[in-house]
């Protein structure tokens, strides 16, 4: 085109590649550009994939030798200067907002609580057995009644399922589809998830859009922004859902046809009360978290953008990629373009990328020729040019859970593991021995004792804020008028349960060979928190609204010993707070990395050590 014009939709994907195959006509291509405009702006920040997209855009203005103005457009964005910082790196103060002001539309909401029996195994005789099994059902009861709401309310229309995992959703989705066998009509409900093909995701999002059959998709947040559904009749949420902003962004897809309100039915199934019952049932959290969330829908406060990510994975890629697009470059040139200050990597000293360039070479990533350039080694030329290069994303990676010479199963694991931490998985409990991070296997014996830990294996991760506003609900009187009568029933008895372990003032919390730190702070506090007792010698990880330590004979004095030695010094280096905890290797590249590099990147998006330090004084004061 002679004189190109018009609006080019890409993904970063696509422009990765454009630029290291056609490095040499970004210039006359982009020549007359003049905006970039990021859609669902904040689905980037805190990710690989928004790292990559800000070095992205960098690099083409660094090209250009221009600035190229940028729009960031998004509904759920809980902190617009965190936001600008993002989108212009270094120049945040440059940085326009324009912020609605709008009221917002209807909306009708209802949260229904199902409570799952309690279900003994014949035969449990010891202590052991009743501790493991109380809270089991070997073929649980509420899903099937969830589902049997869901097609009575949903069949008919086009609608939104969000479970909570891929095997939820494959679970519900053959749920539905028999319960449209049972009454001889065409199964109108289809999976989405990442797991599933390319064509049979497509397949779903095309009987979500033509309009001769009613088509509902029970889905992961694969569906849950930037794909042409059209517009959907509800959303249904099962399970407290990732965010509070994940909510609002799927709730954004109902409504759309004025003047029909958005509708979101929400389900939350609880384990019934037992003696023995783990404190989340107590507690009733899923409920409580559910409701929470909703509150601070309702009082329009989403996450703020997670903006201190260092994302030294996505680092590696960029190198890679900038090679290719120059046929070569020094390191002094990778070094300015993308570590210097106000860059997408700035924070990367120079030893600290002379490390990074000598680890590369060692993989054989990187070779350098006699000239001083960086090329490609004989690994990152086969990783360059394979398709899979140019996404700085993978998919979530599974373990496999091996107990002796038996494979029980896998599970996606995205908060760190240390060996004697306790899991949950095929509703027993474990005690973790090995962690072989290259094989990505889980070596684990069957615990004795104890009850289930609140081991969450999904890779959302709960904010500070979301965990004070359950504590908050907790302590008030407040009943939500969208709560349905079993979800009151549920609150009031976490609200009981509450006032009899007395929780308003106690942190410690007894629970036999465990024991229960409640911090009510996020995932990333309480990470921290965990890490400071491990380096300390104890057993702890985050667990829930708190951190769990196995005591074994330690005691309460001795847990509140370390935490005060904690409070009195400055933070350990990141070397020797990490040193015993496994699992961190979290993105793509990540295995690339020299060790204190990968500790520094996973502690940038992992740990908030300094809220923890802040905790950990005012409870020790």
């Amino acid at each position: 085109m002679a004189q190109p014009c018009g609006v080019l939709l890409i993904t970063p994907e696509s422009l990765e590649a454009f630029l290291c195959g056609k490095g040499s006509s970004v210039a006359s291509v982009f020549a007359h550009t003049a905006f970039f405009v990021v859609d669902e702006l904040h689905a980037f920040i805190g990710s690989e994939r928004g790292k990559q997209l800000q070095s992205l855009l960098h690099r083409i203005e660094r090209i250009l030798d221009r600035t190229v103005p940028r729009i960031g457009l998004s509904a759920t964005l809980g902190d617009m200067r965190l936001a600008a910082e993002f989108l212009r790196p270094g120049h945040a103060e440059q940085v326009a907002m324009v912020e609605s002001r709008s009221s917002g539309d209807e909306l009708l909401l209802q949260l229904r609580g199902y409570e799952e029996p309690l279900v003994v195994k014949a035969g449990a005789q010891d202590d052991e057995d009743e501790n493991e099994d109380n809270e089991e059902a070997s073929e649980p009861v509420c899903p099937a009644q969830v589902a049997a709401h869901l097609f009575k309310v949903l069949r008919g229309s086009n609608n939104l399922v969000f479970p909570n995992s891929r095997r939820e959703v494959e679970r519900y989705t053959h749920l539905l589809n028999q319960l449209c066998e049972s009454i001889k009509v065409p199964g109108e409900f289809w999976p989405h998830h990442g797991n599933l093909s390319r064509e049979l995701r497509h397949d779903t999002e095309a009987a979500l859009k033509q309009k001769e059959r009613p088509a509902s998709a029970i889905c992961t947040s694969t569906l849950e922004l930037g794909i042409d559904i059209g517009a959907v009749k509800c959303v249904a949420q099962v399970g407290p859902p990732p965010s509070v902003a994940s909510l609002r962004q799927r709730l954004g897809r109902s409504g759309r046809r004025k003047p029909e309100a958005a509708i979101l039915r929400a389900y939350c199934i609880e384990n019934a009360l037992s003696d023995n019952a783990s404190l989340a049932t107590r507690l009733r959290l899923g409920t409580v978290q559910t409701t929470a969330m909703i509150l601070l829908l309702l009082e329009t406060w989403f996450e703020p953008p997670r903006v201190q990510g260092m994302h030294l994975s996505t680092l590696i890629q960029q190198l890679l990629s900038a090679i290719a697009q120059h046929n070569g470059a020094t390191a002094q040139h990778l070094y300015r373009l993308l570590c210097s200050p106000k860059t997408p990597f700035a924070g990367i000293s120079t030893a600290e990328f002379a490390s990074l360039l000598d680890h590369l070479g060692h993989k054989e990533l990187l070779i350098q020729d006699s000239s001083g350039a960086l090329l490609h080694g004989p690994v990152g030329e086969k990783i360059v040019n394979h398709h899979t290069f140019y996404a700085a994303f993978m998919a979530d990676e599974e373990f496999q859970i091996v107990a002796g010479a038996k494979t029980l199963g896998s599970l996606p694991v995205m908060l760190m593991l240390t060996v004697g931490q306790r899991i949950v998985f095929a509703g027993k409990t474990w005690q973790v021995e090995r962690v072989d991070e290259r094989k990505k296997i889980i070596e684990v014996t069957q615990a004795s004792g104890g009850v289930p830990p609140l081991f969450a294996s999904s890779g959302a991760r709960t904010h500070t804020r979301v965990r004070q506003r359950m504590r908050e609900l907790l302590q008030s009187q407040e009943v939500p008028a969208f709560l349905d009568e079993t979800a009151k029933r549920f609150l009031a008895e976490a609200r009981d349960g509450y006032r009899h372990m007395n929780l308003s003032r106690q942190i410690f919390l007894d629970q036999g060979t465990e024991m229960m730190l409640l911090t009510w702070l996020g995932d990333s506090a309480n990470q921290a928190v965990a890490c400071l007792l491990i380096e300390r010698g104890f057993t702890a990880a985050p667990s829930g609204p708190g951190v769990e330590v196995r005591m074994g004979k330690r005691t309460t004095q001795e847990v509140l010993a370390a935490l005060a030695g904690a409070a009195q010094r400055e933070a350990p280096s990141l070397d020797l707070l990490l040193q015993n905890v496994q699992n961190l290797r979290r993105e793509k590249w990540d295995w690339a990395l020299p060790d204190a590099l990968l500790r520094k990147a996973y502690a940038s998006q992992h740990l908030d050590l300094d809220q923890a330090l802040e905790w950990i004084r005012t409870a020790v004061r």
